[in-house]
């Protein structure tokens, strides 16, 4: 009986080297994981070697079966010291590190863009390509074009005004770009990062008439106009009086403290035109966000057209 208890407490502790051969792994990987202490040893020997039991063999097992998913060693430590929440544990850090794979791919994609659009371009213009693609980080930030546009907004402008019409003005890189799409973008950045010829950036008359609490007002009306004018943009319908020219020139209305009648808008539609324009920066804005072979995408630069005109028509049968 005594010899049988002997070598069961032999058998059920393991030197490193065996514990590597069970689990299929290298002495170096178990060593690596101990030191960590992520792997609990069961005793020492005489000699002060370390012996591991089944336990460990199995947190061994769990810990490579964790790092297949290519999960960092801060995020297993966590499943592993809380065994109690260990569901949710592992469940965080499946969700941080598909965050993380999402941003990696999309990353990927916009590198494989940005190389298309050198191979495919003409050889003299490869270098103008590069300096483009270049400027750009991978995936791109949105945050130039974010500071663009708050220097081109009224100062003092409240901040969920002003959040408001970054979410309409500012668009979002997609996370599978056509290289159309990628160069596009690059020219918004390169556009919107590009010191002013003027030196100052030029600003729209209704932002010193209206102030920046005037302003406030008119950037959330202009937002709601967009999108009752969207529907019609990308419908290509004629531009024409109704609820998105409404909702449109109430918002300088109210900028200007003003009512809406047939006088203020023949005095809106003159001082629109002579107002500085961004055509441009929507051109680039539409091929941004439309998927080569779609219908373009309405932005504000082109709702803002169509309102225009819609204005000009209701003017000219008020006349």
């Amino acid at each position: 009986m005594r010899e049988v208890q002997l070598s069961t407490s032999h058998e059920l502790l393991w030197s490193i080297g065996e514990l590597a051969e069970r689990a299929g792994a290298t002495v170096k990987t178990v060593r690596f994981y101990s030191d960590q202490g992520l792997l609990p040893e069961a005793a020492r020997s005489s000699g002060g070697h370390r012996r591991y039991g089944p336990q460990a063999l199995e947190r061994l097992q769990l810990i490579r079966s964790l790092r297949t998913l290519d999960l960092p060693l801060p995020g297993i430590r966590r499943i592993l010291e809380d065994e109690d929440a260990a569901g949710r544990a592992l469940e965080n850090a499946v969700d941080s590190r598909l965050r993380e794979l999402g941003s990696e791919l999309k990353a990927l994609r916009w590198r494989e863009a940005a190389l298309q659009l050198v191979r495919d371009c003409p050889p003299d213009q490869r270098a103008g390509r590069l300096r483009l693609i270049g400027a750009l980080n991978t995936p791109p930030s949105t945050a130039p074009l974010a500071r663009f546009w708050r220097t081109w907004l009224p100062p003092r402008m409240p901040r969920l005004a002003t959040a408001a019409f970054l979410e309409a003005a500012v668009p979002q890189p997609p996370d599978e770009p056509h290289p159309s799409q990628a160069l596009a973008f690059a020219r918004l950045h390169a556009m919107t990062t590009a010191p002013c010829p003027s030196g100052r950036q030029p600003q729209p008359d209704v932002h010193r008439a209206a102030g920046a609490g005037g302003a406030a007002l008119l950037y959330a009306g202009l937002v709601e106009a967009f999108e009752l004018a969207a529907p019609h943009v990308r419908r290509a319908h004629d531009p024409h009086p109704g609820e998105a020219l409404d909702a449109y020139v109430a918002a300088y209305a109210s900028a200007y403290r003003s009512r809406d009648t047939h006088d203020f808008r023949r005095l809106l539609a003159a001082r629109l035109s002579a107002d500085p324009r961004l055509d441009r920066y929507w051109e680039l804005t539409a091929i941004v966000l439309t998927p080569p072979g779609s219908s373009p995408q309405p932005t504000p630069g082109t709702a803002d057209d169509w309102l225009r005109a819609a204005l000009q028509r209701d003017n000219a049968g008020a006349a």
